[in-house]
């Protein structure tokens, strides 16, 4: 059986035993599945093939008796020529002294190191007497530690396919074996370990990287169907007509993202299982505007609505746009921490005796004393973390209400099935027509001057502009001081016509909201910033956008910051000061100028960065997978997501005899056994 202790291997003792419990080796399946890190690749290649300071193999045969030389306390050096292709090359090894003896004129040998060009010259790091066996080598090399050597592991997982290869059973049914071209379980293991050539290796890791996203992916799937069908239900009878009537009155055409999301929405809400979406889509891609017609479908089922939004100046703006939208459709209501005494008690009877229609709100909206009639639709603004805590404070007042985050990050594809697996996702990615591409510019610091007057220019023209100066840590008081200085650079500046704003993260947060508030009503014509978070705020006259040390933000920041301008009908800028070290930094500010596409931002910004790394911390939850790369493997991701949700919809785990083997591994691996929320 595979789950029996390595120690039954031949060969493997207690104390060599113990030395590979340290890289969690246990049974003699884990020491199958230890996979190497990477394969060297030993193949001779023509001279003319051959790229300066590569790792290269040449084979020649030799042309003179080794020279040998010593220098320093026990150091050699060995030199010879060896003949390629009717040339000369100069061969030297390294305190290889005992080698002399080895080669001699007229061997062929085949010799592997770092390759000069210019000298014709290989700095050798292996040589073989002879020609290679075959054309090309490949070298399985294992990540290892302590006392456990590549020798003794490769030794003992030879031992452990030799005893144990033919108790390594299929998991995945013939027809996908078939459909997707790719070798048993037990071949690919075997070429894993001992890979016969480049094709081979190729398809083997093409088998576990589908196998490993196969299982990841039904494990989200289980998870996601007991978890809609262990909720109590919510579905809502909404009226089509006086939807489509509501639509009718906007000033704008929905793009068909935006129709392909809603339509998702309204299909969730009126489903027995309770909605649990994520819609994403880029800053100005009319996210609003889709989430106010599923409160509208919610007020015509005789439901109610909330929205909630992470800072209150965010929901004045949100109420202001909502009561705009509804007119005398529905009673919108604003709750937020400061609105206490008589107003609130108001507020608070008229929303449970359903009075009050919609309630937009920051977190106060989830508190003890906020009591709905009957909640249908939650909508969730992003920054907002609204888990299962929040949900069951809902849930403890007898509401089950679908619920629906809007992001305006975009993540990539690969991120969302992963990290969002569990959620059902629309994606709005198209922008309205007649939107102006916002153009972007990366600059050095010595032309800000130049940037100062082309603020100026488009101040006196009625325009206003954010200028941000981050930290780099927020305990950091230097930095703060950095954007006083500028603030106080800028000051001295410009006239007294031109107000300048200051807003950073010491301010108390009355203090940022009159910032914001003499921003929003033009009061301030250019807001020097150092935090990210409040500019949240919509101010269509804001037309320029400069950031300062743009290189220590990420793309994605980046990105979002850029949002902030291009919400009125002017051309808007932005304009990044940046003198990045780093390859990646300079890669960062050219991406930045060449795309205002959030999605191929985010892709890029995978990229660069790492899944890990995307949402800021290494422990995000997203799986770490063996053989299986999401950035990289994303097409098979995507196929592997398709296949468990047809396993799961068409219940093919309990009903087809075909996938026994794979249900009795998850099974096995306690994915039925999930206690759910």
């Amino acid at each position: 059986m595979l789950d029996t202790s390595i120690v039954d291997i031949k060969g493997i003792g207690e104390k060599f035993a113990e030395d590979l419990q340290a890289l969690n080796i246990f049974t003699v399946k884990d020491l199958l599945f230890y996979f190497p890190s990477r394969y060297d690749v030993i193949e001779i290649q023509p001279l003319s093939e051959l790229i300066h300071e590569d790792k290269v193999t040449i084979e020649g045969r030799v042309l003179n008796t080794p020279s040998l030389s010593f220098y320093g306390r026990k150091k050699s050096r060995l030199t010879f020529n060896i003949e390629v292709e009717n040339i000369a090359v100069k061969a030297v090894m390294f305190n290889r002294a005992f080698a002399k003896n080895q080669i001699n004129m007229g061997d062929v040998i085949t010799l592997t190191g770092k390759w000069d060009a210019h000298r014709l010259q290989i700095t050798v790091s292996n040589y073989q007497k002879g020609s290679m066996e075959k054309s090309t080598d490949i070298q399985p090399i294992y990540s290892v530690r302590g006392d456990v050597t590549s020798y003794r592991l490769k030794k003992a997982i030879q031992q452990a396919m030799r005893d144990y290869a033919n108790q390594v059973g299929e998991i995945l049914p013939q027809d996908m074996l078939t459909a997707y071209k790719i070798p048993s379980r037990k071949d690919a293991i075997k070429t894993m370990h001992f890979p016969e050539n480049r094709d081979a290796l190729k398809h083997a890791r093409r088998r576990f990287t589908y196998e490993e996203f196969l299982l990841f992916q039904l494990k989200i799937q289980i998870l996601r169907k007991r978890r809609r069908e262990a909720t109590i239900g919510n579905a809502q009878q909404y009226d089509t007509g006086m939807i489509n009537d509501f639509i009718k009155q906007f000033p704008f055409e929905l793009t068909n993202a935006q129709k392909k999301s809603l339509d998702q929405i309204l299909s969730d809400m009126k489903s027995p299982y309770r909605m649990n979406r994520l819609l994403q889509g880029d800053v100005g891609s009319g996210k609003t505007a889709v989430a106010a017609i599923g409160l509208y479908a919610a007020i015509t089922a005789n439901k109610q609505g909330a929205l909630m939004v992470p800072t209150e100046i965010l929901a004045e703006q949100h109420f202001k746009s909502l009561t705009k939208m509804f007119g005398e459709l529905a009673k919108v209501e604003l709750l937020t921490g400061s609105i206490k005494g008589k107003k609130r008690k108001e507020i608070l009877a008229n929303v449970e005796n359903h009075q009050v229609h919609i309630l937009v709100g920051t977190h106060a909206l989830i508190q003890d004393d906020v009591h709905f009639d009957d909640l249908g639709l939650v909508v969730v603004d992003e920054q907002h973390r609204f888990g299962v805590d929040q949900r069951r404070a809902l849930s403890s007042k007898g509401l089950h209400p679908d619920v629906l985050f809007m992001t305006a990050t975009p993540i990539p594809r690969t991120l969302a099935i992963t990290a969002f697996g569990d959620m059902d996702v629309s994606v709005i990615d198209e922008m309205p027509a007649g939107r102006k591409e916002i153009e972007t510019y990366w600059i050095k610091a010595n032309t800000f001057d130049r940037v100062l007057n082309f603020i100026a220019k488009h101040v006196e023209a009625g325009e206003q502009a954010y200028i941000i100066c981050p930290l780099i840590e927020e305990s950091d008081k230097l930095d703060i001081q950095d954007a006083v200085d500028l603030y106080n650079q800028l000051e001295a500046y410009y006239p007294p016509s031109i107000r300048v704003g200051l807003m950073h993260g010491r301010l108390h947060s009355t203090e940022k909201e009159e910032v914001m508030k003499e921003f929003a009503e033009n009061k301030v014509q250019i807001l020097v910033s150092t935090t990210v978070v409040e500019v949240g705020v919509n101010v269509p006259n804001a037309t320029i956008m400069v950031i300062y040390d743009a290189e220590r933000f990420g793309l994605s920041q980046l990105h979002q910051l850029r949002g902030r301008v291009g919400r009125g009908d002017k051309q808007s800028y932005c304009i990044l000061i940046a003198d990045p070290k780093s390859e990646t930094g300079k890669e960062r500010m050219r991406i930045m100028t060449d795309t205002n596409n959030g999605f191929e931002l985010s892709e890029e910004d995978l990229k660069l960065r790492g899944p890990g790394d995307f949402f800021g911390t290494k422990q995000s939850g997203l799986p770490e997978f063996k053989v299986a790369d999401m950035i990289h493997d994303y097409r098979a991701l995507e196929t592997a997501r398709d296949d468990a949700q047809e396993i799961i919809e068409f219940n093919l785990l309990e009903k087809d005899s075909n996938y026994q083997k794979l249900r009795i591994l998850l099974e096995n691996e306690g994915v039925f056994d999930t206690i759910l929320d």
